[in-house]
């Protein structure tokens, strides 16, 4: 027997990223050195992203996504192509657990916009080649922009009229992919998880942020951002505390900004990293209060290959299902296996595995 729910987010979904192909990694550095063109490149991306769609659809999942492969960064790839927004090589990386990034980042140089944007073209591919399942399609929160850009203080010289332009962008932004047939849209947001941890609180504060504040902030950006979607847009947000090269840069349950990421933010789903004790409890879900709203349990990591214990997974829904409905909750991977193009450190092989689990367990439960 399969799982039957017909509104995304599904019993069994996925956060979006896949590991990128050896082909499309050789094709990147050939594309680097110059022995192929940007054409060139784009129609092996077309190709590989074929071959995941319909390997996706063979594995059982309900929506699919292009896997972020045309991406060099789950995030940055998209803040700098606004308008008013350019890439710039920083100084150093962001810093993970035992490992930094590549020096890179985004910097406000003009006043933002939404216009024209390359990723559109991309969510038209994946719609194309969709057929009959969901094409979902993922861009960074507008919240990453606040947390993450340098801001020319000549172009804003106060964050206000800023956050302004950064909503209407967003508004546009959302019109847009659905002007051209999406209806799956995920806001993919780590800029949460800077409130979660004592630690990363008081780091604020000595940088003269007032976490409270930044946490209104964060909601208010959102739900005006999304405020004028179609109803039969569904709108999810990823949460999770960093993901690059199976390390993470935060720990911290949900509980400091429970009551504004469970109560206080209008998306339809929110899909939320569970997998290990960096976090938390699920006594922040007592914060639901709606019975609209999806809980899409990342209780399946995608750091790592190893299979969870199926009746471990199975008893965390049960102590889930304490705090909301069954009818709210859903199961996924913790995070994509590739927020970045170096990708996580696990085989293609056993990332379908984990795939495979994820709708395993999801048909046993929701039978």
């Amino acid at each position: 027997m399969t799982i039957t729910k017909i509104k995304a987010p599904f019993r069994a979904d996925q956060v979006g990223s896949f590991l990128r192909p050896e082909r499309l990694k050789e094709a990147r550095l050939q594309k680097q050195n110059g022995e192929i063109t940007a054409e060139q490149l784009r129609s092996i991306e077309d190709e590989e992203i074929i071959r995941l769609v319909k390997k996706q659809k063979e594995v059982g999942l309900r929506a699919v996504t292009d896997g972020e492969l045309r991406r060099a960064w789950w995030h940055f790839d998209f803040l700098g192509g606004l308008v008013g927004v350019e890439f710039y090589e920083t100084d150093s990386g962001l810093q993970f657990h035992g490992v930094e990034t590549r020096a890179h980042g985004v910097k406000v140089t003009g006043k933002i916009d939404f216009d024209q944007h390359p990723f559109l073209e991309d969510y038209k591919f994946l719609h194309s080649i969709a057929g009959d399942h969901v094409a979902k399609f993922t861009i960074p929160s507008p919240n990453m922009l606040i947390a993450r850009a340098q801001v020319d203080q000549k172009v804003y010289p106060n964050q206000e009229s800023l956050i302004d332009d950064l909503i209407r962008a967003y508004q546009k932004a959302i019109k847009a992919f659905y002007d051209e047939g999406c209806r799956y849209l995920q806001l993919d947001d780590t800029s949460w998880a800077a409130l979660f941890s004592e630690e990363s609180r008081e780091k604020l504060e000595k940088n003269g942020q007032d976490p409270e504040k930044l946490a209104a902030l964060y909601a208010r950006v959102i739900n005006e951002s999304i405020m004028n979607k179609p109803e039969d847009m569904v709108i999810t947000m990823h949460i999770c505390r960093g993901n690059f090269k199976s390390t993470y840069t935060s720990s911290g349950g949900y509980d400091y900004a429970s009551e504004i990421i469970f109560g206080g933010l209008n998306v339809d789903g929110l899909f939320l990293e569970f997998d290990d004790e960096r976090s938390g409890g699920f006594e922040s879900l007592r914060h639901v209060n709606r019975s609209n709203l999806q809980i899409v349990l990342g209780l399946i990591t995608s750091k790592f290959g190893d299979l969870e214990n199926p009746g471990n997974v199975k008893a965390r829904i049960e102590e889930a299902n304490k705090y909301i409905s069954l009818d709210q909750i859903c199961l996924s991977p913790q995070c994509g296996f590739s927020s970045t193009e170096e990708g996580n450190l696990l085989t293609e092989e056993q990332q379908w595995d984990k795939v495979r689990h994820v709708i395993e367990i999801a048909n046993d439960v929701w039978k």
